[in-house]
């Protein structure tokens, strides 16, 4: 089982940016976290970060085209407003999961909102980096279901 995790706008600025919200740890730690997961799982997984919309749109379809079997998404503020991945993944037919680290649910009213959610099989928000692990135990019990 192989999966792709793709990281949207100012992820890789963990640690850095709004400790408050996001932590303390930076983006090498998320990315441990992953990497140990998937072991663990017995996953092959891909991670991708990207600051451009139209470079995880690229990302979703070669997750397509090169028969992936799940992608977790975290779009970042393209959650709220980016119809182009929203199209994009309304276009593939793999697992999706769509992850947050901070509880948008609980932040500014713009961010109540995710028009990409309603193209992924569910959504894990407010669970810190740990959301991450959660999204890619579920990953791997809906490909196996599927299988």
């Amino acid at each position: 089982m192989k999966i792709l995790i793709i990281n949207g706008p100012n992820l890789n600025f963990l640690g850095i940016r709004e400790k408050g919200i996001y932590g303390n740890q930076d983006y090498s730690v998320l990315l441990d976290m992953i990497e140990e997961k998937a072991k663990a799982l017995d996953i092959k997984v891909e991670i991708f970060q990207s600051n451009s919309e139209g470079e995880i749109i690229d990302a979703v379809q070669r997750a397509y085209l090169d028969k992936l079997d799940g992608i977790i998404i975290n779009p970042g503020a393209y959650t709220h407003y980016s119809y182009a991945i929203s199209d994009a993944l309304a276009s593939v037919t793999m697992a999706k999961i769509e992850v947050h680290i901070s509880n948008i649910h609980q932040r500014e009213e713009f961010r109540h909102k995710s028009v990409t959610a309603p193209h992924c099989n569910g959504q894990i928000s407010g669970f810190g980096l740990e959301g991450y692990l959660l999204a890619m135990e579920a990953m791997v019990n809906i490909c196996r279901k599927a299988n």
